[in-house]
């Protein structure tokens, strides 16, 4: 029995791919088994390689572009692309984890310096505390200087006033010894 109309299209476009492209059977890696058809190997193959057909005239073909099939090595170079490409993602990660690792470092380094500063601030403030303290048990003494100090800065203007004074007096006791020579002889030794 022949087959007519569209069927007999569809089985003369799948016979004709087939004799063009012996490589488009063996795109998904399968091999025709014994004791099957060609034809029935390559029926599920049939609906990706038909086009509908838009023409009323049922017994008149129309031409069909062939499809060409996909280079028989594509699986071997997505491998080496997946390869490749893994190969530069562990690169990536591996930097950014380095990255990470650098942070990490230097943030607990960082932690370190900052509790030193810590301990230095709290010996600094125990310092300066006892500092305060010694200070305030010393004022009274400091008082005490301050206040020598000032007796001391009025009896020099007093030892000046004397001395002045007791300079007058020797100079009115010449004078009056030069004046009257029998009259009491006062000079200080």
């Amino acid at each position: 029995m022949a087959a007519t109309g569209e069927k007999a299209a569809d089985m003369d476009s799948i016979s004709r791919v087939v004799m063009a492209h012996p490589t488009a059977l063996n795109l998904t890696g399968t091999t025709v088994p014994h004791g099957e058809s060609l034809e029935d190997a390559v029926e599920p193959l049939a609906p990706a390689l038909k086009k509908p057909s838009t023409n009323s005239d049922g017994g008149v073909e129309t031409a069909e572009e062939a499809v060409e099939p996909a280079e028989p090595d594509i699986n071997e170079l997505c491998t080496d692309m997946f390869d490749k490409m893994a190969i530069f993602l562990q690169g990536e990660l591996t930097a950014t984890c380095e990255d990470y690792r650098l942070l990490e470092n230097m943030n607990k380094l960082t932690s370190l310096k900052y509790m030193e500063m810590k301990d230095i601030s709290i010996n600094i403030s125990r310092n300066l505390q006892d500092l305060n303290n010694k200070y305030a048990s010393l004022q009274p003494y400091l008082d005490q200087i301050n206040q020598i100090e000032e007796q001391v800065s009025s009896l020099e203007q007093a030892a000046y006033k004397l001395d002045a004074y007791s300079k007058k007096l020797v100079q009115h006791g010449t004078t009056r010894q030069k004046q009257h020579p029998g009259k009491l002889n006062f000079t200080p030794k």
